[in-house]
């Protein structure tokens, strides 16, 4: 048994990776900006009452994320495996387009929270001897540049050079560092803006059909990344689910599959 504290989990990926920690025995911390976990999410996790607890958390304000992990260590009286998932986007625009609020606000988001919540995870890892800290990786990680998203992509491709910089400066604590790369999933990221529109992209053609090969449904993933991550005793690991081995066998068995997601 492991207990698990997962920024950014009341949907998509983080509330999927929350659902399978709890499967596979774990006690889990969930937080989001909400006062309380979201109905629809206390529903899906009745079964595993008094397995997991839930803190308000802006990622954004530092004394947030110390609250959060201070919550989290009275709740279980150990933090094993700290993730930063939460995460913004920007609308679909050229980044000269993009409003002020919506640019400080992914990177406060993508960029200082996930740093703070590091900074955070790492000092009370480090006093109990042991962790694990995982941040959520995505377009930008691999240097891709996708136009109208490269304030999205600048936030995570700076994620990885953090997070590969955290694993040497842990090196010798009995902490580890690592990224999740998630690849292309079906999540609001995708289909809605960030004021709840409809997502461009989804009127592309083109983009439509490149999606419904690559991608995957957020608990597919979830499936993936969980055990990898209790398994897991190295430091500076990248735990991938879109290889481009298996990108490229998706492309070459497109026409074959029915799995279409959009």
């Amino acid at each position: 048994m492991k207990n698990v504290v997962i920024t950014g989990s009341t949907r998509g990926i983080g509330f999927s990776m929350a659902r399978e920690f709890l499967k596979a025995g774990c006690h889990v911390t969930l937080s989001g900006r909400g006062e309380v976990l979201p109905d629809a999410a206390q529903i899906e996790l009745m079964s595993f009452e008094g397995k997991y607890t839930y803190v308000k958390c802006n990622v954004q304000e530092k004394t947030n994320l110390q609250n959060l992990w201070n919550v989290s260590l009275t709740k279980w009286g150990k933090i094993d495996i700290w993730i930063n998932n939460a995460g913004q986007n920007t609308p679909h625009v050229f980044s000269w387009e993009t409003g002020e609020a919506y640019t400080e606000n992914i990177i406060n988001t993508n960029m200082i929270g996930m740093i703070y919540g590091s900074q955070v995870a790492a000092r009370g890892m480090i006093k109990q001897g042991s962790g694990a800290i995982y941040s959520m990786e995505g377009l930008g990680s691999n240097n891709m540049i996708q136009i109208k998203t490269i304030l999205y992509g600048t936030t995570k491709h700076a994620l990885t050079y953090f997070m590969k910089g955290l694993a040497k400066e842990l090196e010798g604590t009995g902490v580890i560092a690592g990224r999740l790369s998630p690849g292309m999933m079906l999540t609001d990221f995708i289909t809605k803006t960030p004021d709840g529109k409809q997502a461009e992209v989804l009127s592309n053609s083109k983009f439509k059909k490149v999606f419904n090969i690559l991608a995957d449904k957020p608990e597919t993933v979830a499936k993936f990344f969980i055990p990898r991550m209790l398994s897991n005793t190295k430091n500076n690991v990248q735990i991938a689910w879109l290889t481009n081995g298996k990108s490229a066998w998706r492309f070459m068995t497109a026409r074959f599959r029915k799995d279409r997601l959009i």
